[in-house]
């Protein structure tokens, strides 16, 4: 996504064609949430790291087959596999931190594994753009994408290694009352069809995964599509368009652990969510006046104070999914949100693109504008039914 022009004038495609490399991504995520977060349940958090990484490795070993300019297929082929990993990654972080952290601490980890998953977007907008410079000669940007290539799979084939040797299913004892509660809870006892329907009729629940899907989905389409709106506005600034990019998610990741920290302090995960979306609003109305005119620091600071909020709601909806659907596996809730999310983030994506083409920029990102006051509005519905809270505190008394 991050240099996009570079890669529709290599392979000859269709930008949108190179918009589907990350839309794969949010398509392949929607039909096996169900069968992952099955495993996640019946197998255990290592199980699912070691798929998610060994998936991660091999799609990163088979982009290298793709280094001919008839060779796309090969590179969306390598694409979807690492879209696979996905599917076993994203759910982990409110998982983790339930299985090892104690009810002070838990918000925090959350948040900090989010981080990680974002610390990896923010090098995807950082280093494409400075390995693979836009030149004309095509051997020469052969070389500089087969370079950026090899990066990649050695630092996913390292991962992989290092999830082997360390990761471990689950600390010796339960880090929390409410985690022992799960954990002594006889298998016979948990239906994983029963938990889905369950959720499904939590009406907060099912606010927040609509909620959480608006914010997310705009997020998707805002870094899917960032190349092409800094380049229409600033042409032959595709370092500077990876660099806001990576601005954003920079900030997103230090939202994020605020947020966390914030949470594990105050437990109001309501009024902090409600506050998260609210700013927001604010930041992508700030970014989308300010984006056409003329002046790249500007863009700079409001892409910040967009990713600062937005970024930082990620790990807030988790916990909140977590507290609301308590007993539920939080793989399960954090897996809907994102299956709500990647619906969203497609829709988005395709719809924002269209706008774009058509009316320009500002009106592609007014469409998304829209939608992030609808679900500041619907954020506001969601009752604060904190069941995980509960718990702890029923089991502190007893």
């Amino acid at each position: 996504g991050s240099i996009n022009n570079i890669f529709v004038r290599f392979y000859g495609v269709s930008a949108f064609a190179i918009d589907w490399l990350s839309m794969s991504y949010m398509l392949t995520y929607i039909p096996l949430l169900f069968p992952v977060a099955w495993l996640l349940d019946k197998r255990g958090l290592r199980l699912i790291a070691l798929a998610g990484s060994a998936l991660n490795a091999l799609g990163a070993w088979v982009k290298l087959g793709s280094l001919k300019q008839h060779l796309f297929p090969v590179t969306v082929l390598g694409q979807v596999i690492c879209s696979l990993a996905q599917v076993f990654i994203l759910g982990m972080p409110s998982r983790i931190a339930s299985v090892w952290f104690g009810s002070h601490e838990v918000s925090t980890a959350c948040s900090f594994a989010v981080f990680g998953n974002q610390l990896g977007i923010a090098v995807g907008f950082l280093v494409p753009p400075v390995l693979v410079p836009n030149v004309e000669d095509v051997e020469k940007l052969a070389y500089h994408i087969s370079i950026m290539f090899f990066m990649t799979a050695g630092v996913a084939t390292a991962l992989f290694i290092l999830v082997i040797i360390v990761f471990k299913e689950k600390p010796p004892y339960p880090p929390s009352r409410a985690q022992a509660l799960i954990q002594s809870r006889p298998p016979e006892e948990y239906s994983y069809m029963q938990s889905i329907l369950r959720l499904l009729h939590n009406a907060n629940f099912l606010l927040l995964m609509v909620t959480y899907g608006l914010n997310t989905g705009c997020f998707y389409a805002l870094s899917t599509l960032l190349n092409r709106m800094v380049i229409h506005h600033y042409p032959g600034e595709e370092v500077n368009a990876g660099r806001i990019g990576l601005t954003i998610i920079l900030s997103g990741m230090v939202g994020a652990l605020i947020s966390g920290i914030w949470l594990d302090r105050t437990k109001t995960y309501k009024q902090t969510t409600l506050v998260v979306y609210i700013m927001s609003l604010m930041g992508m109305i700030a970014y989308t006046f300010t984006l056409s005119l003329g002046h790249l620091w500007v863009v700079f600071l409001t892409a910040g104070m967009l990713g600062f909020f937005m970024t930082g709601y990620l790990p807030l909806g988790f916990e909140f999914a977590a507290e609301l659907t308590y007993p539920e596996s939080e793989g399960t809730s954090s897996g809907l949100l994102n299956v709500s999310a990647q619906i969203f983030g497609i829709a988005f994506t395709i719809s924002q693109g269209q706008i774009m083409d058509r009316f320009g920029t500002k009106a592609g990102n007014l469409f998304l504008c829209s939608f992030l006051f609808l679900g500041t509005i619907m954020t506001a519905f969601i009752k604060a039914d904190l069941r995980r809270q509960q718990a702890n505190l029923d089991n502190e008394q007893t």
